[in-house]
């Protein structure tokens, strides 16, 4: 079967942490057309992996499928539960651990925040491997304290070409570092969990705001090691207010619950959003299926998006 006649299969991948804004509906809108324009299937996944933040089907988790649902998105196959799925993460976290990949992390929060190295895209601190150190020389760990377990890098680059940001490359070791696969409260990390779901739930193309980019060398990184094959990347710019200012879900910037009880109607909001996004030339009252025939990728600007006004 020839690449164009595999159907694409995509995928919008929230966290329940709050009500969706504006910015989470505009990455939904975004990887559905996607999909849809070229006939394939796209799933809908909750990562709800930390039950503390996001309880299982939780207030926020049912406002989310309520607002999916006004928008006017449609999924394919049933609802991907993450905190369902602890026993298949745990699956892929001992085969890296056979692997001799996986070694245990003692230090805490407050330690690596403390830290001068160098913070990723996330405030993540790059690790300097002291863990490592620590065991190297036969220190015993702390006693009481739980580990975390992170997976080792190499010392070498890792690229991907992205559908609309370009070629992006990092160095595993230097600019990502050794990161938390399972935390020390036993919870699996985000970057397992996603390259395990994506992989069998045979994602092909993954649609997500660019905020997510430097997580990408990572996750191909693990999808290499056990043996997944990689989805092609799109990483859409982030929706930000007047003033430039990222939304934020802790700060209720263009929350949904505003939006609808201000729009009976999702028809002013797709059409705004797609006139934010260069699909159309003015805003207008639309459906998402309305859209399709004006969805093309490099019509999408490769900077921030403005919020529409109104909102």
């Amino acid at each position: 079967m020839s690449e164009k006649t595999v159907p694409v299969v995509g995928r919008f991948a929230p966290t329940p942490s709050a009500r969706l804004h504006l910015g989470n509906l505009m990455c939904a809108l975004v990887a559905w057309l996607s999909v849809r324009a070229r006939g394939g299937k796209i799933l809908l996944r909750i990562e709800d992996l930390d039950a503390a933040r996001c309880p299982f089907m939780g207030e926020n988790t049912r406002y989310l499928l309520d607002d999916l649902a006004w928008l006017g998105l449609d999924f394919d196959g049933e609802v991907l539960y993450q905190s369902t799925r602890s026993e298949i993460y745990e699956t892929y976290f001992n085969r890296l651990n056979e692997a001799g990949l996986i070694y245990p992390c003692y230090c805490s929060r407050a330690e690596l925040h403390a830290t001068t190295a160098p913070h990723l895209s996330d405030n993540t601190p790059l690790y300097d491997r002291r863990c490592l150190a620590r065991a190297a020389r036969g220190e015993a760990p702390p006693v009481g304290r739980k580990p975390a377990f992170r997976v080792m890098v190499p010392d070498r680059e890792l690229g991907f070409t992205d559908r609309l940001a370009g070629e992006y490359r990092e160095n595993l070791l230097t600019d990502c570092s050794d990161f938390v696969v399972r935390r020390a409260d036993g919870v699996f990390a985000y970057q397992l969990a996603v390259v395990v779901d994506d992989a069998l739930s045979g994602v092909s193309e993954v649609v997500r705001g660019n905020d997510l980019l430097g997580s990408t060398p990572r996750q191909i990184y693990l999808q290499q090691m056990l043996g997944f094959d990689t989805p092609a990347y799109c990483h859409i710019p982030l929706l930000v207010d007047a003033a430039g200012r990222r939304l934020s879900k802790r700060d209720g910037d263009g929350c949904m619950e505003s939006v609808r009880a201000k729009y009976r109607d999702a028809a002013p909001v797709v059409g705004a959003l797609a006139a934010a996004l260069g699909l159309i030339a003015r805003p207008e009252s639309l459906s998402p299926s309305d859209l399709l025939p004006f969805f093309d990728l490099a019509k999408l600007p490769r900077g921030v998006v403005k919020l529409p006004d109104g909102f």
